[in-house]
């Protein structure tokens, strides 16, 4: 296929989806919590079709050498399966969003205004590995009365493609159009560029993946993007922590899910509960199979058994069982540590300190700050959106995890009498 053919196909994909994009627009909130159920139900009715092609996936990432911490993000099972399905119920029991008046007001000459929230139109998603985008994408579009085109990666094909075959089909039977969701090819690169050059026909594309895909994006979109973040998450243990506390933390946020954007990647100790804290911290990191890139008093504590720390592991998105470590002199080197080095995704602290806490949550800029609780809650499931389209780390439009209302705009209602503007 060439060039030019790779660029027609995306354009009429794009097109096909702005026409399919006004059944959603215009369903009822009833007719769009039923699809949902409807879809939830059907991926655990089909979950063995979507398993095989997820093996498959799974089996060539393998071969191909890709790293485990990757392919766990590829990687489907039962479980995952019924979170997927439960995701989509969750939705279908939020409110619908399309149609809320945002505010409004009746003017002294007597004319009524309103804004109100309507669908984006067509949304573009470009995504990296985990397959559960797909289904979280898809649900939360739709419930949103928008169309959506699915960009996954090639490493994900065979379970991509399974899953927009189960969610379609249940789309058309619910007679939605068949275009509603739709998987664009993903071998060639130029997919991802036709796509978010598409003015005019996508409303807004929103990248999710690694720091390259996501500046690609952003860089290179004619379309309106919203910016999903690279996650280089901080944990600061306060002088005055509960160093039980602060174990449990540090663990919980680094080693659940290490994959994932909101795992912790760096730790920063205040030097007072260094003695304390570090012996234990790093025999319990240790345990648990993860590696400390250690400046020189971490070192000095945890010997061998450290990664001298060089530069870059400051600002790394390790996504596997890697952590930095760092001896702060103050709570304000922690800031200022957060401040040069942190992505804006998720800072936590851990303080007994009410005002240390109060002073980290005014001055750390991040779409979302933790106080004494793991920076894993950062999730569109645990903050009861059911799911999320991606967790936006920029401030135009929307920031932190992404549901319905974030795929929403307004417009504005004026209801008049006859009412004219007078003068010139």
């Amino acid at each position: 296929m060439t060039g030019d053919d790779l660029r027609d196909q995306v354009r009429d994909a794009a097109r096909r989806s702005r026409r399919a994009a006004a059944g959603p627009a215009q369903a009822t909130r009833a007719d769009k919590d039923a699809l949902l159920h409807a879809m939830a139900d059907e991926l655990v009715s089909r979950s063995a079709e979507v398993l095989a092609a997820n093996e498959r996936d799974v089996a060539a990432a393998r071969e191909a050498g890709t790293p485990e911490a990757l392919v766990d993000r590829l990687r489907l099972d039962a479980d995952r399966i019924a979170g997927m399905a439960g995701g989509l119920r969750t939705v279908a029991g939020l409110p619908d969003p399309v149609g809320e008046v945002v505010r409004g007001d009746v003017l002294a000459n007597g004319l009524q205004l309103q804004q109100v929230r309507v669908p984006l139109g067509v949304v573009g998603i470009v995504y990296e590995g985990r397959p559960n985008v797909t289904a979280d994408a898809a649900g939360l579009a739709v419930k949103a009365g928008n169309a959506v085109l699915l960009r996954g990666s090639s490493s994900a094909e065979r379970s991509n493609t399974a899953l927009v075959a189960v969610l379609s089909e249940v789309a058309v039977a619910h007679g939605f159009a068949a275009d509603t969701i739709q998987l664009l090819p993903c071998h060639d690169r130029a997919t991802v560029q036709h796509l978010i050059t598409a003015r005019g026909l996508v409303d807004i594309v929103i990248p999710r993946g690694g720091a390259g895909l996501i500046s690609a994006v952003v860089e290179q979109a004619t379309v309106p993007t919203i910016e999903t973040g690279v996650g280089n998450c901080h944990v600061y243990v306060d002088a005055s922590a509960d160093v039980d506390t602060a174990l449990r933390i540090l663990l919980n946020s680094k080693t659940r899910r290490p994959s994932v954007c909101n795992s912790a990647e760096t730790v920063l100790v205040h030097r007072d509960i260094a003695a304390e804290f570090l012996p234990r911290a790093l025999a319990e990191l240790a345990s648990a199979g993860v590696t400390v890139h250690g400046d020189e008093s971490v070192q000095a504590v945890g010997g061998s058994n450290v990664v001298p720390a060089v530069d870059e592991d400051w600002d790394a998105e390790y996504l596997s069982l890697d952590i930095a470590a760092r001896v702060v002199e103050s709570l304000p080197a922690a800031i200022e540590h957060i401040r040069e080095h942190g992505s804006g995704h998720t800072e936590a602290i851990v303080t007994t300190d009410v005002r240390s806490s109060r002073r980290f949550a005014a001055q750390v800029d991040a779409a979302a700050v933790a106080v004494n609780a793991s920076t894993a809650f950062t999730d569109g499931a645990e903050f009861g959106m059911g799911a999320e389209i991606g967790i936006s780390t920029q401030k135009l439009h929307a920031r932190g995890p992404m549901g319905l209302p974030e795929l929403t705009s307004t417009k504005w209602l004026t209801f008049g009498d006859g009412h004219v503007r007078p003068g010139s």
